[in-house]
């Protein structure tokens, strides 16, 4: 059996923080939901069982919680930068999908939500 290719994922993890160019968001804060998708080799792990020869998706909440508790004016610098910390915290991983939503952002509109969605390649792999 060949794997073809691998990913770690996590799915609509809950936030509250404090990103926006609102004073009302700077204060109070804001709901968001992000999702990641890591192009990682797991080859390894399927092989020896073993979370030593894989990427902790634990350990990968822990890093993408740290940079959501940064505050922000846009949400593209701190989808951005969560990728940077990914890519630097684990340096085997390939590719990086991250999709962060604003719930209910202050707009005035009735949507579940604004957000952006970034697919980010680590040239250190290529």
């Amino acid at each position: 059996m060949k794997i073809e290719r691998s990913y770690i994922y996590l799915r609509d993890i809950r936030f509250h923080a404090f990103h926006g160019v609102t004073p009302i968001e700077k204060e109070v804060g804001s709901d968001f939901t992000v999702s990641v998708r890591v192009a990682v080799d797991v080859s390894a792990a399927v092989e020896h069982d073993n979370v030593d020869v894989t990427l902790n998706y634990a350990s990968l909440y822990e890093v993408i919680k740290r940079e959501m508790m940064i505050p922000s004016n846009l949400i593209e610098h701190v989808a951005a930068r969560i990728g940077k910390a990914i890519f630097e915290t684990f340096p085997q991983v390939e590719a990086f999908d991250i999709s962060l939503m604003k719930i209910n952002p202050p707009m005035g509109a009735d949507c579940e939500g604004a957000g952006v969605e970034l697919h980010l390649i680590n040239d250190k792999t290529q």
